[in-house]
């Protein structure tokens, strides 16, 4: 059996003039984590927010009493320099955070927003720093990124080195409101029947729509923006979400 359903619905899509409140009510109406994007203009072509703003919604948001468990904050660093910014978002309030593949294998070493280093980090590397600093670590990859880059990783005898989650993009990353790629599944397939217990996420495009082909291919994580913030009866959308993922475990 897989792991339970998460929920995860994007806040890029809640209302940012009542934020706190916006984030507040989603776990209220039954979503398990929050997702937070988190993009720099440079890794991905477009700009959100970044540590200060997690630290302000973290007071409406209980943190969990467990890992993986209601009210973690899943931060998805779409950024260039991704170890830079670690110990920043812990403070904020991060529960989770999920680095890029792409980003980790060309960035550098450097550990404040401010430093510069010759050294480059890598994935395995960047695992282990968020676990030191007493994070859930996740690692993302793109539409255009092969899932089998992630076998070494994720077959490492070092478990420090593991993730703790896996995202596979259904969609390029960068703008909310695209259109779900189907195409992507086959990744997750193939994450699922090598690593049965590992959480996978998914995010681009889910919706009731096309909540059934994802779940289907095994990926208990779901990260939904308008489909959850744009519902007249969110706590419906995610009861149907969550629903279509047990129902395959």
């Amino acid at each position: 059996m897989s792991p339970p359903a998460i929920i995860a619905p994007s806040i890029l899509s809640a209302d940012f003039a009542a934020l706190g409140k916006a984030c507040s009510d989603t776990i209220d109406q039954g979503a398990s984590w929050l997702h937070i994007d988190i993009m720099d203009g440079h890794f991905v072509p477009n700009m959100t927010f970044g540590a200060p703003v997690v630290t302000k919604i973290r007071p409406h948001v209980k943190r969990p009493s467990i890992a993986h468990g209601v009210g973690t904050f899943d931060c998805h660093m779409m950024i260039a320099e991704p170890k830079k910014w670690v110990k920043e978002f812990q403070k904020a309030g991060c529960d989770l955070y999920c680095f890029h593949y792409e980003a980790a294998v060309i960035s550098t070493a450097a550990e404040n927003p401010a430093d510069h280093s010759d050294s480059k980090t890598s994935p395995k590397e960047m695992i282990r720093y968020v676990h030191e600093q007493k994070m859930l670590a996740g690692i993302a990859i793109k539409p255009d990124t092969p899932v089998d880059v992630l076998w070494d990783i994720l077959d490492n005898s070092n478990k420090d080195e593991v993730p703790d989650m896996v995202l596979v993009m259904t969609v390029h990353p960068g703008f909310g409101g695209q259109k779900f790629m189907a195409s992507e599944l086959p990744k997750v397939k193939a994450l699922r029947k090598r690593y049965p217990n590992l959480n996978i996420e998914v995010d681009g495009g889910l919706s009731e729509a096309t909540i059934d082909e994802a779940a289907e291919a095994g990926a208990n994580v779901i990260v939904a923006g308008s489909a959850v913030f744009g519902a007249k009866d969110p706590a419906n959308v995610i009861t149907k979400l969550r629903n279509a993922v047990e129902s395959r475990r």
